[in-house]
C-alpha cells in the first residue's frame, strides 16, 4: 500500500512498481529560480535511487495555467499526475509556475512589457539550474500546448524534447483559422488586417472597442513577439530526439498540428493517442464529457501517454 508522509513542505511518497515489485521512494520539494530580482517557484520531484536518473522539465500551457495544469476556474491536476507517473518510473521532474502565475505571481511583467521571450528565457534559466544538479543524467524538456513552442525555442541545450498537444502553425495562422470557423465575414474583415499588421511587427493604433479583448494596445507587443515563431521552423532547429504526442479528442489542437510538426522534423517520433483530450485525459463520452474533464481532478491521465513518455526517455 502506498504511504504518504507529510514532513513540513516535503512530501515523501512510496509505491510498488507494478512490473518489478521494487519499492521506490520519491519526494516532492519546493525549488526557487532567482533571475535578477525576480523569483520563480516550482516543484522538484526526485526518486530515491542510488545512481543518476533523468529529469524532465514540464512546461505548462497558455493563460493562467499553473505548474499542476490548473487555473483559477478549473482543477484537473493533469501535469501533477504526469510528474507523479514519471517519478514512479524513476524519472525526476521539475514543474513550475510561469512568471505572473500562481506562486510566481510576484514576478509578473506588466502586460505592455510582456513578450514571448520572457517565457523562453525563463525556461533556459530553469534548464541551466537543472544542469548544475549532479543527480541528473540527462534533461528532457516536456512542453504542453503553448509550452510546446516555448520548449522548442528554449530546449536547445536539453537532451530530448517532447511535445504534447503542441500547435503546428504560427499563432497568427491559428487565430485566423479560429476566427474563420466561428465568425461572420464582417469579423474577418475587421480582424485579419490587424493580425497581418502585427505579424509584420507593426502595432495598430485604432482598434474597434469590441476587439479589445484580443487586440488592445497593451497586448499587441506580446502578440507581435508570439506571431514571429513558426513551430515547424523551430522544431527543425532541434538536433535531439523528439517525441510528438497528440490526442484524438483534443478540442484545442488537432491531429493535423501534430502531423505538421512530425513532417517538419526528421528526427521525431509521432504518436496519436486515441480518445485522449487536451489535458491528457481519456474521454469515452461526448463533447460534454470532454469539457467536464477539465474540472475533474480525479480522472487519471492516459496510461498510453505515460508508457510512451517513459519508454522514450529511458531508451
Amino acid at each position: 500500500m502506498n504511504k504518504i508522509i507529510l514532513l513540513l513542505t516535503v512530501f515523501i511518497l512510496s509505491f510498488v512498481n507494478a512490473q518489478d515489485k521494487t519499492e521506490i521512494i520519491f519526494k516532492e520539494s519546493p525549488i526557487i529560480l532567482k533571475i535578477n530580482t525576480d523569483q520563480l517557484y516550482g516543484t522538484l520531484t526526485t526518486p530515491d535511487l542510488p545512481k543518476k536518473y533523468p529529469v524532465a522539465l514540464i512546461i505548462s500551457g497558455s493563460g493562467p495555467t499553473d505548474r499542476n495544469g490548473n487555473n483559477p476556474m478549473m482543477k484537473n491536476n493533469s501535469l501533477k499526475m504526469l510528474a507523479e507517473a514519471l517519478a514512479k518510473n524513476g524519472i525526476a521532474s521539475l514543474r513550475f509556475d510561469k512568471r505572473g502565475i500562481g506562486e510566481s505571481k510576484g514576478s509578473a511583467v506588466s502586460e505592455r512589457e510582456l513578450v514571448f521571450e520572457n517565457y523562453t528565457e525563463d525556461v533556459k534559466s530553469w534548464i541551466n539550474l537543472l544542469k548544475q544538479d549532479k543527480r541528473f543524467s540527462e534533461i528532457i524538456v516536456i512542453g504542453h500546448s503553448e509550452g510546446s513552442l516555448i520548449g522548442m525555442i528554449a530546449g536547445g541545450k536539453a537532451d530530448k524534447f517532447i511535445s504534447i498537444a503542441g500547435a503546428g502553425d504560427s499563432a497568427d495562422k491559428i487565430l485566423k483559422s479560429q476566427i474563420s470557423a466561428k465568425s461572420m465575414k464582417q469579423i474577418e474583415e475587421m480582424t485579419f488586417p490587424i493580425i497581418d499588421s502585427l505579424k509584420s511587427g507593426k502595432t495598430v493604433k485604432n482598434v474597434d472597442p469590441m476587439l479589445n479583448a484580443l487586440f488592445r494596445p497593451s497586448v499587441q507587443p506580446y502578440l507581435i513577439s508570439w506571431f514571429k515563431y513558426n513551430p515547424q521552423t523551430e522544431i527543425k532547429k532541434l538536433m535531439v530526439p523528439i517525441l510528438i504526442l497528440q490526442g484524438s479528442k483534443d478540442l484545442q489542437v488537432t491531429v493535423q498540428d501534430a502531423e505538421n510538426l512530425s513532417k517538419a522534423s526528421t528526427n521525431s517520433e509521432l504518436l496519436i493517442i486515441d480518445k485522449m483530450n487536451h489535458i491528457l485525459k481519456v474521454i469515452e463520452g461526448d463533447q460534454q464529457a470532454n469539457l467536464e474533464s477539465y474540472n475533474n481532478e480525479n480522472l487519471p491521465i492516459s496510461e498510453k501517454l505515460i508508457s510512451k513518455i517513459v519508454s522514450f526517455i529511458q531508451k
